[in-house]
Protein backbone atom coordinates (compact mmCIF):
# COMPACT_ATOMS: atom_id res chain seq x y z
CA UNK A 1 0.00 0.00 0.00
CA UNK A 2 1.04 3.38 -1.29
CA UNK A 3 0.75 6.66 1.10
CA UNK A 4 -0.18 9.48 -1.20
CA UNK A 5 -0.70 13.00 -1.02
CA UNK A 6 -0.65 16.51 -2.99
CA UNK A 7 -0.48 20.06 -1.98
CA UNK A 8 -3.96 21.79 -1.78
CA UNK A 9 -5.07 24.72 -3.03
CA UNK A 10 -8.68 26.02 -2.53
CA UNK A 11 -11.54 23.55 -2.13
CA UNK A 12 -9.68 21.67 -4.70
CA UNK A 13 -8.66 18.81 -2.70
CA UNK A 14 -12.31 17.05 -2.51
CA UNK A 15 -12.40 16.54 -6.10
CA UNK A 16 -8.50 15.35 -6.45
CA UNK A 17 -8.67 13.13 -3.63
CA UNK A 18 -12.49 11.73 -5.20
CA UNK A 19 -10.17 10.85 -7.94
CA UNK A 20 -7.19 9.45 -6.40
CA UNK A 21 -9.34 7.33 -4.15
CA UNK A 22 -11.22 6.05 -6.91
CA UNK A 23 -8.09 5.38 -8.93
CA UNK A 24 -6.00 3.75 -6.25
CA UNK A 25 -8.59 2.01 -3.78
CA UNK A 26 -5.90 -0.16 -1.97
CA UNK A 27 -3.52 2.67 -1.40
CA UNK A 28 -4.10 5.92 1.42
CA UNK A 29 -4.47 9.01 0.40
CA UNK A 30 -3.41 11.54 2.86
CA UNK A 31 -5.33 14.56 3.73
CA UNK A 32 -2.69 17.69 3.79
CA UNK A 33 -3.39 20.15 6.58
CA UNK A 34 -4.63 22.93 6.33
CA UNK A 35 -2.37 25.92 5.37
CA UNK A 36 -0.94 28.03 8.62
CA UNK A 37 1.91 30.11 9.66
CA UNK A 38 3.93 26.64 10.71
CA UNK A 39 3.45 25.51 7.20
CA UNK A 40 4.43 28.78 5.60
CA UNK A 41 7.74 28.79 7.97
CA UNK A 42 8.57 25.16 7.24
CA UNK A 43 8.09 26.46 3.77
CA UNK A 44 10.15 29.68 3.38
CA UNK A 45 13.03 27.45 5.97
CA UNK A 46 13.78 25.70 3.51
CA UNK A 47 13.68 27.64 -0.36
CA UNK A 48 16.18 29.46 -1.86
CA UNK A 49 15.47 33.61 -0.85
CA UNK A 50 14.11 34.59 -4.44
CA UNK A 51 11.47 31.70 -5.27
CA UNK A 52 8.13 32.39 -5.65
CA UNK A 53 5.62 32.29 -2.20
CA UNK A 54 3.61 29.20 -4.02
CA UNK A 55 7.15 27.47 -4.08
CA UNK A 56 6.81 28.10 0.11
CA UNK A 57 3.56 27.12 0.80
CA UNK A 58 3.60 24.16 -1.72
CA UNK A 59 7.10 22.80 -0.02
CA UNK A 60 5.87 23.53 3.34
CA UNK A 61 2.82 21.15 2.93
CA UNK A 62 4.71 18.70 1.62
CA UNK A 63 7.27 18.61 4.37
CA UNK A 64 3.77 18.45 6.54
CA UNK A 65 2.14 15.62 4.54
CA UNK A 66 5.82 13.51 4.56
CA UNK A 67 5.57 14.15 8.24
CA UNK A 68 1.82 12.30 8.44
CA UNK A 69 3.07 9.34 6.38
CA UNK A 70 3.42 10.57 3.01
CA UNK A 71 5.68 8.37 0.44
CA UNK A 72 4.79 10.14 -2.57
CA UNK A 73 3.70 13.26 -3.23
CA UNK A 74 1.39 14.40 -6.60
CA UNK A 75 1.98 18.10 -7.84
CA UNK A 76 1.17 19.88 -10.47
CA UNK A 77 2.96 22.78 -11.74
CA UNK A 78 1.98 25.94 -14.03
CA UNK A 79 2.59 27.72 -17.23
CA UNK A 80 5.84 29.76 -15.77
CA UNK A 81 8.46 28.56 -13.56
CA UNK A 82 6.22 26.72 -11.15
CA UNK A 83 6.00 24.30 -13.92
CA UNK A 84 9.80 23.17 -13.25
CA UNK A 85 9.84 23.42 -9.19
CA UNK A 86 9.02 19.65 -8.58
CA UNK A 87 12.62 18.49 -9.75
CA UNK A 88 13.82 21.23 -7.59
CA UNK A 89 10.99 20.55 -4.40
CA UNK A 90 11.93 16.87 -4.94
CA UNK A 91 16.17 17.82 -4.04
CA UNK A 92 14.80 20.01 -1.47
CA UNK A 93 13.32 16.95 0.62
CA UNK A 94 15.92 14.48 -0.15
CA UNK A 95 18.75 16.91 0.89
CA UNK A 96 16.57 17.05 3.89
CA UNK A 97 16.65 13.05 4.37
CA UNK A 98 12.90 12.85 3.49
CA UNK A 99 12.66 9.10 1.34
CA UNK A 100 9.62 9.92 -1.35
CA UNK A 101 8.84 10.59 -4.55
CA UNK A 102 7.21 13.56 -5.94
CA UNK A 103 5.34 12.64 -9.31
CA UNK A 104 4.62 16.02 -11.50
CA UNK A 105 1.59 15.49 -14.02
CA UNK A 106 1.80 18.87 -15.52
CA UNK A 107 5.36 20.40 -16.42
CA UNK A 108 6.14 23.47 -18.62
CA UNK A 109 2.27 24.24 -18.49
CA UNK A 110 1.31 21.20 -20.48
CA UNK A 111 0.14 17.51 -19.71
CA UNK A 112 -1.27 14.78 -21.89
CA UNK A 113 -3.09 11.73 -21.22
CA UNK A 114 0.30 9.71 -22.46
CA UNK A 115 2.10 11.37 -20.09
CA UNK A 116 -0.67 10.76 -16.96
CA UNK A 117 -0.81 7.77 -17.63
CA UNK A 118 2.81 7.22 -17.88
CA UNK A 119 2.89 8.75 -14.44
CA UNK A 120 0.18 7.22 -12.69
CA UNK A 121 1.46 3.79 -13.36
CA UNK A 122 5.07 4.52 -11.43
CA UNK A 123 2.12 4.88 -8.60
CA UNK A 124 0.36 1.34 -9.22
CA UNK A 125 1.53 -0.56 -12.54
CA UNK A 126 -1.35 -1.98 -12.40
CA UNK A 127 -3.79 0.67 -12.17
CA UNK A 128 -7.07 0.42 -14.37
CA UNK A 129 -7.01 3.05 -17.28
CA UNK A 130 -11.02 2.59 -17.21
CA UNK A 131 -11.72 3.61 -14.22
CA UNK A 132 -8.55 6.30 -14.67
CA UNK A 133 -10.92 7.64 -17.64
CA UNK A 134 -14.36 7.14 -16.14
CA UNK A 135 -13.31 9.09 -12.44
CA UNK A 136 -11.47 11.43 -14.36
CA UNK A 137 -14.57 12.40 -16.40
CA UNK A 138 -16.68 12.75 -12.92
CA UNK A 139 -13.42 14.60 -11.30
CA UNK A 140 -14.00 17.48 -14.10
CA UNK A 141 -17.65 17.51 -13.76
CA UNK A 142 -17.49 18.34 -9.74
CA UNK A 143 -14.28 20.82 -10.72
CA UNK A 144 -17.11 22.39 -13.04
CA UNK A 145 -19.88 22.37 -10.91
CA UNK A 146 -17.72 23.98 -7.63
CA UNK A 147 -16.72 26.72 -9.60
CA UNK A 148 -20.11 27.50 -11.20
CA UNK A 149 -21.19 27.70 -7.93
CA UNK A 150 -18.62 29.61 -6.15
CA UNK A 151 -19.23 32.04 -9.27
CA UNK A 152 -22.62 32.63 -7.69
CA UNK A 153 -21.67 32.51 -4.03
CA UNK A 154 -18.82 35.13 -5.05
CA UNK A 155 -21.47 37.81 -6.63
CA UNK A 156 -24.18 37.07 -3.43
CA UNK A 157 -22.52 36.49 -0.80
CA UNK A 158 -22.22 40.02 0.21
CA UNK A 159 -25.77 40.50 -0.04
CA UNK A 160 -26.84 37.74 2.14
CA UNK A 161 -29.90 38.61 4.88
CA UNK A 162 -29.07 35.91 7.21
CA UNK A 163 -25.46 36.18 8.13
CA UNK A 164 -23.16 32.59 7.44
CA UNK A 165 -26.34 30.92 4.98
CA UNK A 166 -23.84 30.96 1.65
CA UNK A 167 -20.45 29.54 4.11
CA UNK A 168 -22.65 26.85 6.00
CA UNK A 169 -24.57 25.81 2.74
CA UNK A 170 -21.41 25.23 0.75
CA UNK A 171 -19.54 23.35 3.59
CA UNK A 172 -22.80 21.15 3.49
CA UNK A 173 -22.61 20.77 -0.17
CA UNK A 174 -18.91 20.03 -0.24
CA UNK A 175 -19.28 17.08 2.74
CA UNK A 176 -22.06 15.77 0.06
CA UNK A 177 -19.56 16.09 -3.23
CA UNK A 178 -17.41 14.29 -1.04
CA UNK A 179 -19.16 11.18 -0.47
CA UNK A 180 -20.55 10.64 -3.83
CA UNK A 181 -19.55 7.43 -6.06
CA UNK A 182 -21.15 7.59 -9.91
CA UNK A 183 -21.63 10.77 -12.19
CA UNK A 184 -25.33 10.54 -11.53
CA UNK A 185 -25.36 11.00 -7.88
CA UNK A 186 -22.99 13.97 -8.31
CA UNK A 187 -25.17 15.72 -10.78
CA UNK A 188 -28.39 15.21 -8.84
CA UNK A 189 -26.11 16.94 -5.84
CA UNK A 190 -25.30 19.46 -7.90
CA UNK A 191 -28.67 20.36 -8.69
CA UNK A 192 -29.91 19.82 -5.81
CA UNK A 193 -27.54 22.43 -4.35
CA UNK A 194 -27.87 24.85 -7.22
CA UNK A 195 -31.49 25.43 -6.01
CA UNK A 196 -30.57 26.05 -2.53
CA UNK A 197 -28.24 28.21 -3.47
CA UNK A 198 -30.48 30.26 -5.66
CA UNK A 199 -33.26 30.17 -2.63
CA UNK A 200 -31.01 31.95 0.17
CA UNK A 201 -32.35 35.31 0.24
CA UNK A 202 -30.58 38.52 -0.40
CA UNK A 203 -30.91 42.23 -0.80
CA UNK A 204 -28.38 43.31 -3.49
CA UNK A 205 -29.02 47.47 -4.53
CA UNK A 206 -28.49 48.77 -7.52
CA UNK A 207 -25.74 50.84 -6.51
CA UNK A 208 -23.55 48.40 -4.92
CA UNK A 209 -20.30 48.34 -5.45
CA UNK A 210 -18.39 45.92 -8.13
CA UNK A 211 -14.72 44.87 -7.76
CA UNK A 212 -13.01 42.16 -9.94
CA UNK A 213 -9.60 40.38 -8.56
CA UNK A 214 -7.25 39.60 -11.31
CA UNK A 215 -3.82 38.36 -10.61
CA UNK A 216 -1.34 35.43 -10.44
CA UNK A 217 -3.71 31.96 -10.14
CA UNK A 218 -2.22 29.91 -6.76
CA UNK A 219 -2.65 33.56 -4.66
CA UNK A 220 -5.95 34.11 -6.48
CA UNK A 221 -7.23 30.47 -5.78
CA UNK A 222 -5.78 29.14 -2.28
CA UNK A 223 -7.58 31.92 0.59
CA UNK A 224 -5.00 31.33 3.15
CA UNK A 225 -2.22 32.96 0.54
CA UNK A 226 -4.45 36.34 0.05
CA UNK A 227 -5.39 36.42 3.32
CA UNK A 228 -9.23 35.70 2.88
CA UNK A 229 -9.31 38.56 0.36
CA UNK A 230 -12.87 37.60 -0.77
CA UNK A 231 -14.84 37.09 2.71
CA UNK A 232 -13.26 40.98 3.55
CA UNK A 233 -14.70 42.15 0.14
CA UNK A 234 -18.17 40.47 1.19
CA UNK A 235 -18.07 41.87 4.48
CA UNK A 236 -18.03 45.60 3.03
CA UNK A 237 -21.65 44.22 0.75
CA UNK A 238 -19.34 44.16 -2.35
CA UNK A 239 -19.80 42.18 -5.75
CA UNK A 240 -16.44 40.16 -6.63
CA UNK A 241 -15.75 38.83 -9.88
CA UNK A 242 -13.03 36.30 -10.33
CA UNK A 243 -12.14 34.70 -13.59
CA UNK A 244 -9.41 32.02 -12.77
CA UNK A 245 -10.05 29.02 -11.48
CA UNK A 246 -9.18 24.90 -12.20
CA UNK A 247 -12.07 24.65 -14.90
CA UNK A 248 -10.73 27.23 -16.97
CA UNK A 249 -6.95 26.87 -16.29
CA UNK A 250 -7.48 22.99 -17.79
CA UNK A 251 -10.46 24.07 -20.21
CA UNK A 252 -11.29 27.07 -21.24
CA UNK A 253 -7.60 28.75 -21.25
CA UNK A 254 -6.29 27.74 -24.42
CA UNK A 255 -8.94 29.03 -26.75
CA UNK A 256 -9.83 31.81 -24.66
CA UNK A 257 -6.02 33.28 -24.77
CA UNK A 258 -6.42 34.03 -28.51
CA UNK A 259 -10.06 35.95 -28.06
CA UNK A 260 -7.91 37.89 -25.36
CA UNK A 261 -5.20 38.56 -27.03
CA UNK A 262 -7.85 40.32 -30.01
CA UNK A 263 -9.37 41.95 -27.74
CA UNK A 264 -6.38 44.17 -25.95
CA UNK A 265 -4.03 43.55 -28.88
CA UNK A 266 -2.76 47.13 -28.32
CA UNK A 267 -1.71 46.57 -25.26
CA UNK A 268 1.05 43.41 -25.37
CA UNK A 269 2.27 41.38 -28.61
CA UNK A 270 3.63 38.13 -27.11
CA UNK A 271 2.24 36.35 -24.72
CA UNK A 272 4.13 36.90 -21.20
CA UNK A 273 3.26 34.06 -19.74
CA UNK A 274 0.79 31.95 -16.97
CA UNK A 275 -1.78 34.31 -16.65
CA UNK A 276 -0.42 37.76 -16.84
CA UNK A 277 -1.66 38.05 -20.83
CA UNK A 278 -5.18 37.03 -19.74
CA UNK A 279 -5.48 39.67 -16.48
CA UNK A 280 -4.80 42.43 -18.97
CA UNK A 281 -7.28 41.49 -21.22
CA UNK A 282 -9.61 40.91 -18.24
CA UNK A 283 -9.09 44.56 -17.00
CA UNK A 284 -9.45 45.97 -19.91
CA UNK A 285 -13.09 43.94 -19.80
CA UNK A 286 -13.43 45.00 -16.11
CA UNK A 287 -13.10 48.37 -16.93
CA UNK A 288 -15.48 48.68 -19.86
CA UNK A 289 -18.48 46.61 -17.97
CA UNK A 290 -19.08 49.21 -15.32
CA UNK A 291 -17.35 47.96 -12.39
CA UNK A 292 -16.00 50.34 -9.20
CA UNK A 293 -12.75 49.22 -8.96
CA UNK A 294 -10.22 46.48 -9.63
CA UNK A 295 -7.62 44.26 -7.36
CA UNK A 296 -4.63 42.67 -8.40
CA UNK A 297 -2.96 40.17 -6.71
CA UNK A 298 0.41 38.35 -6.91
CA UNK A 299 2.84 36.71 -4.85
CA UNK A 300 5.99 38.13 -4.52
CA UNK A 301 8.65 37.44 -7.35
CA UNK A 302 5.96 36.27 -9.72
CA UNK A 303 8.04 37.85 -13.26
CA UNK A 304 4.70 37.46 -15.25
CA UNK A 305 2.19 39.82 -13.40
CA UNK A 306 5.18 41.89 -12.34
CA UNK A 307 5.27 42.89 -16.47
CA UNK A 308 1.76 42.96 -16.21
CA UNK A 309 1.52 45.35 -14.01
CA UNK A 310 2.47 48.63 -15.63
CA UNK A 311 0.10 47.62 -18.40
CA UNK A 312 -2.54 47.28 -16.15
CA UNK A 313 -2.14 50.73 -14.28
CA UNK A 314 -1.62 52.18 -17.86
CA UNK A 315 -5.13 50.45 -18.72
CA UNK A 316 -7.03 51.67 -15.43
CA UNK A 317 -6.01 55.03 -15.92
CA UNK A 318 -6.85 55.46 -19.19
CA UNK A 319 -10.47 54.59 -18.20
CA UNK A 320 -9.99 56.24 -14.85
CA UNK A 321 -11.03 52.71 -12.98
CA UNK A 322 -8.85 52.35 -9.45
CA UNK A 323 -6.40 49.92 -9.39
CA UNK A 324 -5.08 48.07 -5.54
CA UNK A 325 -1.94 46.29 -6.50
CA UNK A 326 -1.23 43.15 -3.71
CA UNK A 327 1.81 41.40 -3.63
CA UNK A 328 2.07 38.91 -1.21
CA UNK A 329 4.68 37.19 0.40
CA UNK A 330 5.36 34.59 4.52
CA UNK A 331 5.84 38.57 5.83
CA UNK A 332 3.26 40.31 4.98
CA UNK A 333 1.02 42.16 7.51
CA UNK A 334 -2.34 41.28 7.71
CA UNK A 335 -3.16 44.41 9.59
CA UNK A 336 -1.72 46.39 6.46
CA UNK A 337 -3.75 44.58 4.06
CA UNK A 338 -7.41 45.14 5.99
CA UNK A 339 -6.01 49.29 6.24
CA UNK A 340 -5.54 49.42 2.15
CA UNK A 341 -8.75 47.48 1.74
CA UNK A 342 -10.33 50.05 4.28
CA UNK A 343 -8.84 53.35 2.30
CA UNK A 344 -9.31 51.34 -1.58
CA UNK A 345 -13.49 51.10 0.25
CA UNK A 346 -13.82 54.31 1.49
CA UNK A 347 -12.62 56.06 -2.16
CA UNK A 348 -14.80 53.50 -3.76
CA UNK A 349 -17.53 54.53 -2.19
CA UNK A 350 -16.87 58.24 -2.40
CA UNK A 351 -16.36 58.20 -5.84
CA UNK A 352 -19.91 56.77 -6.25
CA UNK A 353 -21.32 59.16 -4.42
CA UNK A 354 -20.00 62.17 -6.20
CA UNK A 355 -21.21 60.20 -9.37
CA UNK A 356 -24.37 60.11 -8.05
CA UNK A 357 -24.13 63.71 -7.64
CA UNK A 358 -23.28 65.30 -10.91
CA UNK A 359 -25.40 62.97 -12.93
Amino acid sequence: MTKIAFPQMGDYYIPATFLLSHIFPKDEIIKAPKITSKTIELGTEHSPEFVCTPFKYTLGTMIECIEKGAETLIQMGGGCRYGYYAELQEKILKDLDYNCKIINLVTEGTTSLKRINKLLKQINPKYSKIKALYYGFITIKMVKYMDEIDDYIRENIGFEIEKGSFESLKEEMLITFSHVNTYRQLYKAYKRYLKKFHKIKIHKPDNRLKIGIIGELYTIMEPFSNYFLEKELAKHHIEIKRFTNVHYLLFEKAHKYKKYKKYSNEYFTYSMGADASDNIARCKYLCENDYDGIIHIKSSFCTPEIGAMPIINKIADIYQKPVLFFSFDSATSETGIQTRLEAFYDMLEMRKDKWKIVT
